[in-house]
């Protein structure tokens, strides 16, 4: 099983965790999708990451295929309810939280990419952002289980704690000490894991 993408991606550290959670052997291709286009591309047409190449040969290309075919493999063990209400709120969720992460990797591009930069398309960005900080915000702070739906940890902890390392790296002027306590604080928490140690990476932006 081959994982591609580097790690200062939110969506392939999330399923980097999960693979090692899962205690899944897998290789790891840190490709970029700038700078390693013509390699990922046989394997993803879109040149996107992550994308994972399982041992029959098949490819899986985005982050919520991968981790729902990992959790059928992983079966009770899996890391999210199988039915009913708690699923639903987990996958509402993990929504929220790549949601977040895309809009904080589409400010990236905006700044780093363009030449003549959309204050409109920043600004909207940053308020979908902000938002879902809030909502996420409260939605933990409602809850007083160690991890978001009990005493283990879930999809919606590692997908939350990815989104929010990547937005607080590039973008710190959002953040301050004040806000999203709650949120800031679960993810510093799931930081301090071993498995978040070992699968990380310092944001590096696109040139």
């Amino acid at each position: 099983m081959i994982l591609i993408g580097q790690f200062d991606s939110p969506f392939v550290r999330r399923v980097a965790i999960a693979l090692n959670l899962y205690e899944v052997a897998y290789e790891h291709r840190p490709w970029s999708v700038f700078g390693d286009a013509d390699k990922l591309a046989p394997f993803n047409p879109l040149i996107r990451v992550p994308t994972l190449v399982l041992d029959s040969g098949d490819v899986l290309v985005e982050s919520a295929m991968i981790l729902d075919y990992l959790d059928e493999q992983a079966g009770e063990r899996a890391m999210i309810a199988s039915s009913g209400p708690q699923r639903r709120e987990a996958l509402k969720v993990c929504a929220l939280a790549t949601g977040l992460a895309d809009k904080a990797v589409a400010l990236v591009y905006e700044r780093v990419l363009h030449k003549e930069k959309s204050q409109a398309w920043l600004d909207r960005c940053t308020g979908q952002v902000e938002r879902v900080l809030n909502a996420l915000e409260a939605d933990r702070a409602a809850r007083a289980t160690p991890y978001w739906f009990g005493d283990e940890i879930g999809h919606a902890d590692i997908a939350v704690a990815c989104a929010l390392r990547f937005a607080r790296e590039a973008h710190p002027e959002i953040f301050s000490s004040t806000r999203w306590p709650t949120l800031v604080g679960h993810s510093d928490r799931c930081e301090t894991l071993p498995v978040f140690k070992a699968i990380v990476q310092p944001f590096n932006p696109p040139r």
